[in-house]
């Protein structure tokens, strides 16, 4: 049988100090509709300075409305498999504190994020993303239950935490 941790020890050992890429990684930026719906403020800011300067007005609105399209982008939450440990935006847990994960998708999907959302959860849900995935929360000493997080691909999502606390 195959080690498959072999080649991470590898790297890690021939470039110290550069950490091994993630099992998984997944940025939550929002929907191309709600950039678009962003990037209206670029012609409401050269509205603005037009009166000042055509050519101005013009730089000032692009800027303005690049920046606040990264700013959307940039200050999505993150979700992370790595190291042992599940990042969800500013949050982490030990994936061995983590039950069985769930995948859902479709309507299945949406009950997960609706009526059947534990109120004693931590959520990372985001509109736009159908996929969803519920960890069970086993520490005793938490008062989490559970972490139900959107994901745009729940089913690699859940391989990687189901892979990490297998240990490999």
């Amino acid at each position: 049988m195959q080690n498959t941790s072999q080649p991470a020890r590898r790297q890690a050992a021939a470039e110290p100090g550069k950490k091994p890429r993630p099992l998984y990684h997944e940025r939550l930026t929002p929907s191309l509709w709600i950039l678009g719906g962003a990037a209206v403020v670029a012609p409401m800011a050269a509205l603005v300075f037009v009166q000042y300067d055509g050519t101005l007005s013009l730089a000032i609105g692009l800027a303005v409305g690049i920046f606040v399209v990264a700013t959307l982008i940039l200050t999505s939450p993150v979700i992370e498999v790595a190291d042992g440990e599940l990042r969800a935006g500013r949050a982490h847990i030990a994936v061995s504190l983590l039950g069985e994960p769930s995948a859902v998708t479709g309507e299945e999907a949406r009950t997960a994020r609706g009526p059947q959302l534990d109120p004693r959860g931590w959520h990372l849900i985001r509109g736009g993303v159908d996929g969803i995935v519920v960890l069970p929360d086993v520490d005793p000493d938490d008062p989490v239950s559970s972490w139900t997080l959107s994901s745009r691909t729940p089913d690699r999502l859940a391989a990687a935490v189901r892979h990490a606390q297998s240990g490999r």
